[in-house]
């Protein structure tokens, strides 16, 4: 089996895309379908063995691929990874900032350390990663950067710390777009809305029982959203048909962010709005979604 892409075969042929947390998750997924499509993927993440097991996947798939363990806060490792990367594919096309993570907590119980910690993860690192790839390749060879954000309109309670950053990063894909687009570099930014990946599994299982069915009757269709729904937005964005787009933020999460729709609204759910893209072929569900999912609960 392979990638079942919408976008044509051979679409990134030549050239080389970055996935940051391409070890798993929604990173990985992109990093599937990216090499599916004729790129060269580079991995970068935190674990070693996890980029170990999806290069292994990738290339099982016939797809070409290279891995680095970084940690992307680290700027003086980002910066030499990146030059290592430079050196080694000549030009970097693409970089998708996927890699990031937050932990549930109100705001008053998040300290100054884990404040920082997620503020690092979600917007230090991203930028880090864009403006090395700028100013290391794509300022004299152009290309595209996507970053992976999150549904943050209205704030994102209960997960403030990683709402704030994110709010950043969109903050900061305007700007780029702004001062880059003079080379050629178009940025972007992708928001998902609560989409079924393995980021779940990092939870507490009995958190997420008690929150996720909640979560699905509050979004307008009515279903979480899967993974190669968001990776083929992406691939989009890194595409050439998206050659006229740059600083914008596609929000992918079936109706969620739209907040303020009328609570007098409430039709019922229908097979029509339950329709799914699942173009991934090695997709994971989350152990808790395949519990409540068998319970009938979502």
């Amino acid at each position: 089996m392979s990638y079942h892409s919408q976008l044509r075969p051979g679409s990134f042929d030549g050239t080389t895309q970055i996935v940051t947390g391409g070890g798993s998750g929604i990173g990985r997924c992109i990093a599937h379908e990216l090499a599916s499509l004729g790129a060269h993927v580079v991995l970068l993440g935190r674990s070693a063995d996890k980029l170990a097991t999806v290069a292994a996947e990738i290339r099982t798939d016939g797809g070409a691929c290279s891995e680095y363990s970084l940690d992307i806060r680290d700027e003086e490792a980002v910066r030499e990874t990146v030059a290592e990367i430079v050196q080694a594919r000549g030009a970097i096309h693409g970089l998708v900032n996927n890699a990031g993570g937050q932990y549930p907590a109100p705001l008053e119980q998040i300290n100054a350390k884990g404040f920082q910690a997620v503020f690092n993860s979600n917007l230090l690192g991203g930028f880090l990663m864009a403006r090395e790839a700028f100013s290391q390749s794509m300022k004299e060879t152009g290309g595209s950067i996507v970053s992976i954000t999150a549904d943050n309109c209205g704030g994102m309670p209960m997960m403030g710390h990683s709402g704030a950053a994110r709010a950043g990063m969109e903050n900061l894909t305007h700007t780029a777009a702004v001062e880059w687009a003079r080379c050629g570099v178009r940025v972007n930014a992708v928001a998902p809305g609560y989409i079924l990946s393995s980021g779940f599994d990092t939870y507490d299982p009995a958190f997420l029982r008690e929150l996720l069915p909640g979560f699905r009757d509050s979004i307008p269709l009515y279903r979480l959203g899967e993974e190669a729904e968001i990776s083929g937005a992406v691939c989009f964005l890194l595409s050439d048909a998206a050659s006229y787009i740059t600083g914008q933020v596609l929000r992918i999460d079936g109706g969620s962010s739209l907040k303020h729709h009328s609570p007098l609204w409430q039709p019922p759910a229908t097979a029509h709005n339950r329709k799914t893209f699942d173009g991934f072929h090695r997709r994971n569900k989350p152990q808790v979604v395949e519990e409540l999912e068998a319970e009938g609960k979502l």
